[in-house]
């Protein structure tokens, strides 16, 4: 089975998150994890340092940013907004914990 998003074949999840979603990949080395948590849960200790690094990788993209690399730039917006999120299958687990029933 093919998949396609408009006229682009997508050849791999990553792709079809990054076209479905309308974002490109952070830059090498960078995980999506680092700004919005891991799947399974993290004690406060290691989501403190978590976040901290976090904090770092985002004021070194926005300072690029600053120097006028524009996708520096970009990738700090969409790092920050990252930090604001709960993957779903948290939050799904956390829903199923607390006993709540879905509509």
């Amino acid at each position: 089975m093919r998949t396609y998003i408009g006229s682009h074949r997508v050849v791999n999840a990553t792709e079809f998150e990054e076209l479905a979603l309308g974002f490109d990949e952070l830059p090498t080395g960078i995980d999506r994890d680092l700004f919005r948590g891991p799947l399974t849960p993290e004690t406060p200790q290691e989501r403190a340092a978590r976040l901290d690094v976090a904090r770092e990788v985002i004021a070194e993209l926005a300072a690029q940013g600053e120097g006028g690399d524009e996708v520096a730039a970009w990738d700090a917006l969409y790092a920050d907004a990252l930090t604001r999120t709960v993957p779903f299958l948290r939050a799904a687990g956390r829903s199923a914990q607390a006993g709540e029933v879905a509509a």
